[in-house]
């Protein structure tokens, strides 16, 4: 069973059953403030997901379809995205370290 909480452990936003989220259908769930850090969301399906304000930091987003995703605020630091599809206005800008 995989269970996702908010970055605060509060509140469960996806229950879903397996071992994994790879190639997962998650269109349309509302992931807002997940708690992603180092999950494996390769080949998944994240169309129209709402994941605002998110952490994905050291996601593995290969091949993954963000196509229509909110990702306002969301912490992709480190997040592989190798080969996964976005729509032209979803920007990500990758942080400078000092």
């Amino acid at each position: 069973m995989i269970v996702v909480y908010d970055k605060k452990g509060f509140i469960k936003l996806l229950e879903r059953e397996g071992f994994s989220l790879v190639g997962a259908d998650l269109a349309g769930v509302n992931l807002k403030e997940a708690n992603l850090v180092q999950v494996d969301l390769s080949g998944a399906n994240l169309t129209n997901a709402d994941l605002e304000s998110a952490d994905l930091r050291l996601a593995n987003l290969s091949n993954a379809n963000l196509k229509g995703a909110n990702l306002k605020d969301a912490d992709m630091t480190a997040a592989n995205l190798e080969g996964a599809e976005m729509d032209a206005q979803q920007k990500v800008i990758p942080l400078k370290r000092v």
